[in-house]
């Protein structure tokens, strides 16, 4: 439940940082790196799914996470943000494990005849080793991003309000900078 807020009559309380173009950039671009991992997860998920074994739970438990975090990103969630990072972080983790093979075998080793083809969801035939591994090998760049993009929309300040009269509200509203003389608003600013 939000906290009960007391606005003085006369008086509204804006977010000055959300109105800003390079803080719309950075939110949408956050919600369209989280929805492309998904993208990405699922990818792997549904056509690897005789390989993975003890992953599946995890990978359809990470995409809903991140799908979540989207829809409130969305709506400027301004503190799932380092939460999207850390997630990413490891994410990128266990993509470069998965890629590279740090852990035994990576995906593109898989591609001998000595190992079986991975079989879809459905038990048809599923992707390639290298299919998925190339997949796999998309997720770091995709992470990298998703961890820049929430650090720099963290530092954005997008929680800032202030409380103007209600006047300069609608003159911002409109396009306008509230009142001539009034400075930066010309408001008291609200913590929160």
């Amino acid at each position: 439940m939000a906290p009960h807020r007391d606005v003085r009559p006369g008086y509204t309380v804006i977010h000055p940082n959300r109105d800003r173009a390079i803080c719309k950039a950075t939110r949408i671009l956050v919600v369209v790196v989280l929805l492309v991992s998904v993208a990405l997860m699922l990818a792997v998920t549904v056509g690897g799914w005789s390989k993975l074994e003890g992953m599946i739970p995890v990978n359809f438990i990470w995409c809903a996470i991140y799908l979540v975090m989207a829809v409130f990103i969305a709506r400027w969630a301004r503190g799932l943000l380092p939460i999207a990072g850390v997630l990413g972080l490891l994410l990128l983790a266990i993509a470069l494990i998965a890629t590279v093979g740090f852990g035994g075998t990576s995906w593109f080793d898989r591609s001998s005849a000595s190992y079986g083809a991975a079989h879809a969801l459905g038990g048809g035939p599923g992707l390639s080793s290298d299919t998925i591994g190339t997949l796999v090998l998309l997720l770091v760049p995709v992470e990298v991003v998703l961890i820049l993009v929430a650090i720099v929309g963290f530092a954005q300040g997008w929680n800032v309000e202030l409380e103007v009269p209600d006047e300069e509200a609608a003159a911002r509203r409109a396009g306008g900078r509230g009142r001539p003389g009034t400075g930066f608003g010309g408001g008291r600013a609200a913590a929160t």
